[in-house]
């Protein structure tokens, strides 16, 4: 059996105005640098496989909490929002003709315009987690971790979500033959 621990990126400019980034490549803001770099990863966890997404925001927060850059894996990028990256939430879900609806009412197969939808996020993860041969770290996004997170708990994006995903923790699965399965424990990132 392997742990797989989750953690999300720092915040961005993006992230705190509301915008849906998806596969945009909005680094961390100044504040999250900052708050990142006071912080490392548990004990249980400095020895573990360091991936996380392509996009600048998770690996730039891998390396400030580790102390080292990931390994690259391109299938851990942010799911894509197609039409609405860059376009604010709130603005979406009042315009009745947007199409937008919120991810606790998706299902697996509903997409955005030009976007991605879940089950085709989890396709991509799918054969990634097969490769895990040791304890690893993935450093990735909300959409990202909602995905494994559901294959973990059989939340199926209908309705709200069984788990809630904030920063600054570990999210822990256990993957076992590809199977995995949510732990009940976040522990969060230490002080350095």
């Amino acid at each position: 059996m392997i742990t797989l621990a989750l953690l999300r990126h720092g915040h961005t400019a993006w992230n705190r105005e509301g915008r849906l980034q998806g596969r945009s490549d909005i680094p961390l803001d100044e504040t999250a640098r900052r708050d990142l770099a006071g912080f490392r990863l548990p004990d249980d966890f400095k020895d573990a496989d360091l991936v996380s997404s392509p996009l600048a925001r998770a690996t730039e927060t891998a390396a400030l909490v580790a102390g080292r850059a990931p390994r690259v894996e391109p299938c851990l990028i942010e799911m894509n929002w197609g039409d609405w990256e860059g376009r604010y939430g709130a603005e979406l879900s009042a315009d009745a003709t947007s199409g937008f609806r919120h991810i606790e009412d998706w299902g697996w197969h509903y997409c955005p315009s030009g976007g991605e939808s879940p089950d085709s996020l989890r396709a991509r993860l799918q054969p990634w987690l097969n490769t895990l041969t040791r304890d690893t770290v993935a450093v990735c996004h909300i959409g990202t971790m909602r995905v494994l997170m559901a294959m973990a708990t059989g939340w199926d994006f209908d309705g709200p979500a069984p788990f809630r995903i904030k920063r600054n923790r570990l999210f822990i699965l256990l993957v076992d033959e590809g199977a995995l399965t949510l732990m009940p424990d976040t522990p969060r990132l230490e002080a350095r």
